[in-house]
């Protein structure tokens, strides 16, 4: 789609007259101004090749430009069958060339447009050249006034040009600014977009693409803008959508001859510059061939023009299904790394947050932190001969359990006894042991005998009864 704020030209076709093609000018969303006139020859008198004009569209005597195109021939492959049928005489097939030049009128210049052929991964493109420098600079001298030549040297620099096509299965162009030749030496840049071409079922549009045409330094802008509208044509009506009979052959052409190919037309040419828009007929061929070709020649020709557009078909659709399958698994892959990075971030900020809560109940509850290094493991007891903290872990008051006590560094220790209920049996026994004990004297150790076992035990038993203890003890 164009965008009608850039300077368009819209080519329409008037149903009356199929040889005149109309462009319509428009820019900026103004009005649909007549601007120039495509004119084509009748074909009687362009026989065996193919022209076109630009014309001035208020003024038919005003023409800006115009192309002349003669085919190579080439002798067919036929079948016995199909000669036979061409009473052994088949007759020559015309092919397009490479290259066709555009004439350019006062100052008169020969633009010679080449073909670059693709390949399986790029695009067919034209080149063309067109100087930096096209008019005459003014002279005192008589001697440069009196000289009308205008010929550009083959040293002054050029900017290059190219149409490049934007699919293999449309016709669209996008002509670029590639880069500059000076002294013979080519200086290579970024393409830069200077025109476009776009096919419509209404009529075809050439488009200015004005943002970018300060930087194109090409003293002859109206050249230029011929140039882009012909080429444009010229390559659409020969390669993209070929029309019916291009070359207007009414019958067989001359013969090639061996090792030679068709040389450019030359400025001078008279037949270039009056002969492809006049009424009289070029030189046609020696002999006179069938006027219509054979039908089964044309059958061969489609079969084979619509099996290469299904093999053609069938390379873009696989290219497409390949690029699909890849930008899938791409996209799937991308995907699971997202959610293997998203799992992992998840466990690191769990795993964060348990350590956490760890620390702070171990800072809480008063927990020595773990050992870097780890200890060797403890030997395991015997049966029986657990203490009372190893048994009371596991809820028990026998023995039952082998290795190392479980303890729990989230439970709290057990507060301290208090003073009230008195000493246990281990500050009881290290008492008694040292003599420190309150109740170590006669008074002392009548009154707690009597308080907690009732009795009347004198207290030289009682001395006898904590000697006792205390040898056991040890």
């Amino acid at each position: 789609m164009l965008d009608d704020s850039f300077p368009t030209y819209r080519m329409h076709s008037a149903a009356e007259d199929a040889l005149q093609t109309t462009l319509f000018y428009t820019y900026n969303g103004s009005d649909p101004l007549r601007a120039y006139t495509l004119q084509r020859p009748a074909p009687a008198s362009s026989a065996n090749q193919y022209a076109l004009a630009l014309f001035d569209a208020h003024h038919q005597s005003v023409i800006y430009g115009e192309v002349l195109v003669k085919p190579e021939w080439q002798q067919p492959t036929l079948s016995a069958a199909e000669i036979r049928n061409q009473n052994g005489s088949p007759p020559n097939v015309p092919i397009t060339p490479d290259s066709f030049s555009v004439l350019l009128y006062n100052p008169d210049q020969n633009i010679v447009v080449k073909r670059n052929a693709g390949g399986w991964n790029r695009a067919d493109s034209w080149g063309f050249e067109m100087p930096e420098r096209t008019f005459k600079l003014p002279s005192v001298s008589k001697l440069d006034q009196e000289t009308g030549s205008n010929d550009v040297s083959d040293l002054s620099p050029k900017i290059m040009f190219h149409w490049k096509r934007d699919g293999r299965l449309n016709r669209d162009m996008t002509c670029y600014m590639s880069g500059k030749i000076a002294g013979g030496k080519k200086s290579k840049e970024p393409d830069i977009t200077v025109a476009m071409y776009r096919s419509h079922k209404q009529g075809d549009a050439v488009c200015i693409y004005e943002p970018n045409m300060a930087r194109v330094e090409v003293e002859d802008r109206k050249g230029l803008e011929v140039v882009l509208l012909l080429s444009a044509v010229v390559v659409r009506d020969l390669h993209f959508a070929p029309r019916q009979n291009p070359f207007n052959v009414s019958g067989a052409a001359p013969a090639p001859r061996r090792g030679s190919r068709p040389l450019a037309p030359s400025p001078n040419d008279p037949t270039l510059v009056s002969g492809a828009l006049a009424d009289t007929p070029s030189p046609g061929p020696t002999h006179t061939p069938p006027a219509r070709p054979s039908p089964a020649s044309n059958a061969a020709k489609q079969a084979e023009i619509d099996a290469e557009t299904r093999r053609l078909q069938a390379m873009v659709a696989e290219e497409e299904r390949q690029r699909r399958a890849r930008l899938a698994r791409e996209e799937e892959e991308k995907t699971r790394r997202m959610l293997q990075q998203e799992e992992d971030a998840r466990r690191r900020q769990k795993q964060a947050e348990i350590d956490a809560e760890t620390e702070r109940l171990r800072r809480q509850y008063g927990v020595p932190a773990p050992r870097p290094t780890q200890s060797p493991p403890l030997p395991q007891r015997p049966f029986g001969t657990t203490t009372t903290a190893m048994s009371g872990a596991l809820g028990g008051g026998g023995g039952g359990w082998y290795g190392p006590p479980v303890v729990n560094n989230l439970q709290p220790p057990p507060p301290p006894r208090p003073n009230s209920v008195g000493p246990g049996p281990s500050t009881q026994q290290q008492n008694g042991r040292n003599n420190l004990s309150p109740y170590s004297g006669p008074s002392g150790a009548r009154v707690s005998a009597l308080s907690f076992f009732g009795g009347g035990k004198t207290d030289e038993e009682k001395r006898k009864k904590m000697k006792k203890k205390q040898s056991v003890h040890f």
